[in-house]
């Protein structure tokens, strides 16, 4: 288990400027994290470079995007992609038999998940054929990146690949069930994750959100030796989660989503920035605080611990940028409603007994249980329900401060970074939003 490490300091102003090269590793889609340092990038006047992870017509082979596509990705970026398709994991990969993994989620039902078997062995075989895609179309973009990046330019590589769930229709009944269930809906996290299904879903998650942060940092060794040899910089940022100190009955504490089941995969990009470091990469995972994204949709009650952010930006120092923030969010909310005692809500969520089981970070990532699940869906509802506009919800305003201000946090610290995992909990989101 990683120790445990909370960013203390704003870093100072990063020195990266025109002329140096900011990569992103992975592809924009909606707004959220990827954003934040990407539009950091940007005022800095860094060249950006994208990469795709290419599209599948209806599931079918991998391919690069059309000329139309590519053009509205990289309007989208605001800089060049490399159009190699870098698409991770493997459950569209055909074993021998011509079955992919999602092919043999095929039939999987909610009430059977636990017992259903899975043949592994051609789920390996899917897995190694997907690694080898992977590795393949990576050498490919990492010689393209070579040539783009011009001699005496800093280098800032953003890795942004996440998730990995099974592209099955049958697994997403299942995974509502295990994330939203609650009552005679409620589906145990643990026994599931357990199971074959459960196992190809870790599978998936570890090739997607970890090894692809490993394989990049290999496969840019020559461009990295060629940097620094020249005296420059090159640093490697990841995403992570493990959870997120946020006030809880006045006082800042560790807490986690609970059940987070890509946490295994997180710890896993944890380790690979740790070995990277201790071989004299500079590459360092951001374990960023909870926010509302499409991605996140799935994890209803992950968006509870946002809240408390408004109570740190008052405890932090305030202001007139902690004022224009809570202004906003009170904007959002029904008439009769206030933004007070949408915080004693969710401190009262955070602060129950009921999670204190939950709230021990050695034992990270924790399962679910039907008590925890029912309450957090409960409290969720609740306090969703208290923005006028069901579109339009506070949580959805603090996650654009959030992801803005670890953008900053980020971009930053990895001009001369200090460790290989850090965690940006809110006191320090607070006070880089109020300064």
């Amino acid at each position: 288990m990683t120790q445990y490490n909370p960013l203390k300091q704003i870093p100072a102003t990063a020195g990266y400027g025109k002329g140096d090269v900011f990569v992103l590793f992975g592809e924009l889609f909606g707004r959220g994290y990827a954003n934040g340092i990407v539009d950091e990038a940007k005022k800095a006047g860094m060249t950006i470079i994208g990469a795709t992870v290419g599209r599948r017509d209806n599931n079918g082979p991998l391919r690069p995007l059309t000329p139309e596509e590519l053009a509205e990705a990289e309007a989208n970026l605001g800089g060049k992609i490399i159009n190699v398709p870098l698409e991770a994991g493997f459950d569209l990969e055909p074993a021998a038999d011509g079955l992919t993994p999602a092919d043999r989620l095929k039939g999987v039902k909610p009430d059977t998940v636990v017992e259903t078997r899975l043949d592994m062995a051609a789920i390996e075989e899917s897995r190694q054929k997907g690694l080898a895609r992977f590795r393949e179309n990576l050498a490919l973009f990492a010689k393209d990146l070579d040539g783009l990046i011009p001699a005496g330019a800093n280098v800032l590589i953003a890795h942004t690949m996440a998730g990995g769930i099974p592209r099955a229709r049958t697994l997403m009944p299942i995974l509502n069930r295990v994330f939203k269930g609650q009552g005679d809906r409620y589906l145990a996290s643990g026994p599931f994750w357990k199971s074959d299904v459960g196992q190809l879903c870790s599978l998936s998650f570890d090739e997607v959100t970890a090894d692809t942060f490993g394989a990049l940092i290999a496969a840019t060794a020559g461009l990295r030796s060629r940097v620094e040899g020249a005296g420059s910089r090159i640093s490697y940022s990841a995403f992570g989660y493990h959870g997120c100190a946020v006030l809880i009955g006045g006082e800042y504490r560790w807490q986690s989503y609970t059940p987070y089941l890509q946490g295994w995969a997180k710890i896993r990009l944890e380790e690979v920035a740790t070995k990277a470091w201790q071989e004299g990469v500079k590459a360092t995972v951001y374990n960023s605080p909870e926010i509302q994204t499409n991605s996140s949709a799935l994890f209803l009650g992950v968006e509870i611990s946002l809240y408390p952010l408004l109570a740190a930006l008052r405890k932090e120092g305030d202001g007139p940028a902690a004022t224009a923030i809570w202004d906003a969010c009170q904007g959002l909310l029904k008439e009769g409603e206030t933004l007070d005692a949408l915080l004693a809500k969710a401190d009262a969520y955070l602060s129950s007994p009921v999670l204190n089981p939950f709230g021990t970070y050695e034992q990270w990532p924790h399962h679910n249980t039907a008590e925890q699940a029912s309450l957090m869906l409960t409290v969720s509802d609740e306090l969703m329900t208290m923005s006028a506009d069901p579109k339009n919800v506070v949580c959805a305003e603090l996650s654009k401060s959030v992801f803005q201000a670890v953008g900053r946090l980020m971009f930053d610290h990895s001009w001369s970074p200090q460790a290989p995992v850090v965690w940006l909990n809110h006191d320090t989101i607070a006070r880089r939003l109020i300064n």
